[in-house]
């Protein structure tokens, strides 16, 4: 059954990625609040920052589905358990870029000019996140020693 959980996460993780994570906008009542996902921040960043949008995308695309596949690997006994460790370090990469969204939420609610509300993307990322890593340490649980 954990098997097919954790290859739940390989349809989920491109749904977060997609999911509003904030409206921001102005903080005045007339103007709108704007949509911004991951894959609609990282293309901002690209533009503006390519060293941080690469980093962004490691830590918010690829180290999370990375550890995702490489999971289902090792539970179909495709991959060596003592790939494990490894896996728990990238799903821990994971968690930095929720961090960095929750750093980013408190600057700018802080600074007073802008409106930033969370929507729905940022828990479903979060749970993403956070059931892959579940999901990591479920597995070492339920591996025979050897």
């Amino acid at each position: 059954m954990l098997k097919y959980a954790n290859l739940t996460l390989l349809i989920l993780f491109p749904v977060a990625w997609f999911a509003p994570l904030l409206r921001a906008g102005i903080a005045l009542p007339l103007f709108g609040l704007s949509e911004i996902s991951i894959i609609s921040g990282l293309q901002e960043l690209w533009q503006s920052d390519v060293i941080l949008a690469l980093l962004v995308t490691f830590f918010a695309l690829f180290a999370p589905y990375l550890k995702t596949i490489g999971l289902a690997l090792v539970q179909f006994d495709l991959l060596a358990p003592r790939a494990l460790p490894a896996l728990h370090l990238m799903g821990k990469l994971a968690m930095a870029d929720i961090f960095l969204i929750a750093l980013y939420i408190i600057v700018v609610k802080g600074v007073g000019l802008a409106r930033v509300e969370v929507a729905w993307g940022l828990y479903l990322f979060t749970s993403c996140v956070l059931a892959a890593i579940a999901f990591g340490f479920l597995v070492d649980k339920t591996r025979p020693a050897s």
